[in-house]
């Protein structure tokens, strides 16, 4: 089981309020569990725009999730073409319907809400191509669960702020994050980590001199006058 010191979690406290104060208490729309499911694979290695326009062109292009799955897997590719890697993700979607349809008789992801957290995941992830972010965010989204879902922005601000070692690879980080927070902060801290690194610190020239966790960063100590 993993037990974070008593200073990092004090320090992860910190940051957590101080993000608030910075960025407020940030919403997200709430989708069904595949809804979320699909919206999150499209997601993968793109951009929110491009992810979005590929949603709403499946959703324009078939009126239920059933007619996604059962669709001729060209036309399902064609929909989603601005999401990029079209090829693979559209198959991907289509199978992982599939393997709903089959284990549960319907296309619904709501029984995930009566598991524990490590059952869903485990249950989510048995899914190919469905990885521990992806699992994450549906559990965490829709379902509530205690989930953190680590993606490139979450892994290199919690490298530099010294909220995790520096040793932790991204999934290894999940855990880590999901042990540092308290009840309730997954969904905003997760959000508010992912705003503070594409706004301020961003892979090649962080902005320390402006962030608002650099008396409280690692990096920021070392590279900051």
């Amino acid at each position: 089981m993993i037990n974070p010191p008593t200073k990092l979690k004090r320090k992860a406290q910190r940051v957590h309020s101080i993000l608030l104060r910075t960025y407020g208490e940030p919403r997200w729309t709430r989708l069904d569990g595949v809804s979320e499911l699909v919206a999150t694979i499209l997601s993968q290695n793109t951009n929110d725009n491009n992810r979005d326009l590929a949603y709403s062109r499946l959703r324009a292009r078939f009126p239920t999730w059933e007619a996604v799955r059962d669709a001729d897997p060209q036309a399902v590719i064609e929909a989603i073409r601005p999401a990029g890697l079209a090829n693979q993700k559209g198959p991907r979607i289509q199978a992982a319907l599939r393997h709903i349809t089959n284990s549960h008789g319907q296309l619904s992801l709501d029984f995930l809400a009566d598991l524990p957290l490590e059952e869903g995941r485990a249950w989510l992830t048995s899914i190919h191509g469905v990885g521990l972010k992806t699992a994450s965010i549906v559990l965490l989204f829709c379902y509530g669960k205690p989930a953190f879902p680590v993606d490139t922005h979450v892994h290199r601000v919690t490298g530099r702020l010294g909220l995790r070692d520096a040793q932790l690879n991204a999934d290894q980080t999940h855990y880590w994050m999901e042990a540092l927070c308290q009840s309730g902060w997954h969904g905003p801290l997760h959000l508010n980590l992912i705003r503070l690194g594409r706004e301020v610190c961003q892979s090649r020239t962080p902005q320390c001199a402006h962030c608002p966790l650099r008396r409280l960063c690692d990096h920021a100590k070392h590279h900051t006058p």
